[in-house]
């Protein structure tokens, strides 16, 4: 019997046709830059109303973005690397039993979320008992900027790393590359609007707690405090999202007592953990 040359890729025996139609959807995506719904379909060879829900998927875990023409673009996520070796798995199980107890005292969702250079990315949901509740955001990665705990790690950092991030220089015209403005891949903002964001992150940063109300999905709002390491680092933030309808009655309730305290509590069991070199994280491209 002939051997099969090295490197051969076999087709698998057992085909998952939904995983396989999303892997094809996703390669689209890269290698077109930009399919509508229809061709998509025909593509797969499926109802467009199968499509769709795909589609919808991918938008919702940050590998699609929809614009205003209802055409689909590569998201954010496809164009993310690892965020460190190794370390997030660690920061991830020792933060987990927090989140879960978090969760059930709020009855709200709770996130772990980490910044990687302009984006804050999901490690972990722990998600309310709550009829109306926000969803499992595992694996999504959203502009720092928009998110409450992307906000609150932003706002740790030194000025000089903010504007590397996000200002432009002012002989520098201002170019849109992405979709929608959400989700434009140069965040870099003119002086007098980062003033006013680095002002925000400074007042955040004051106050203990970083908010996103509607920032990035309608009917959302979240709040994010910082987690530090022993040498007193954040290397991620924990978040609380809520229905918009129930966000000025835990502003003004317990909620981010509730939260500060289980960011204690994470802070002793995650002292160890080094985490990223935040002070140089610069902007994924």
């Amino acid at each position: 019997m002939q051997n099969k040359p090295m490197g051969t890729i076999r087709k698998p025996t057992y085909m998952l046709e939904s995983v396989d139609n999303a892997l094809r959807l996703l390669q689209l995506l890269r290698d077109a830059g930009a399919i509508r719904l229809k061709d998509a379909a025909a593509e797969l060879g499926t109802a467009p109303s199968t499509a769709h829900r795909l589609l919808a998927m991918l938008v919702y875990r940050g590998f699609a973005v929809q614009d205003e023409k209802r055409m689909y673009h590569p998201g954010p996520a496809l164009g993310v690397g690892p965020a460190s070796q190794g370390w997030t798995r660690d920061f991830t199980d020792l933060c987990r039993p927090h989140m879960e107890a978090l969760a059930t005292l709020a009855d709200e969702t709770v996130n772990l979320v980490i910044r990687v250079g302009s984006q804050a990315r999901f490690l972990w949901t722990a998600e309310a008992a709550s009829i109306l509740r926000v969803g499992d955001r595992r694996g999504q990665v959203l502009p720092a900027e928009l998110t409450a705990g992307g906000r609150i790690l932003l706002a740790e950092l030194p000025r000089t790393v903010l504007e590397q991030l996000y200002l432009r220089p002012a002989d520098e015209p201002h170019i849109s590359q992405g979709p929608s403005p959400a989700y434009e891949t140069d965040r870099r903002m003119a002086i007098g609007e980062f003033e006013e964001f680095a002002h925000e992150l400074e007042a955040a940063r004051k106050l203990g707690f970083a908010v996103n109300v509607e920032q990035t999905e309608e009917g959302v709002a979240a709040i994010g405090v910082a987690i530090r390491n022993g040498r007193g680092t954040a290397i991620g933030a924990l978040t609380v999202a809520v229905p918009v309808t129930r966000y000025r009655q835990h502003l003004r309730g317990r909620l981010v007592a509730q939260m500060q305290a289980a960011v204690r509590g994470i802070e002793v069991d995650v002292a160890d953990i080094a985490g990223p070199d935040v002070q140089n994280s610069t902007v994924q491209k």
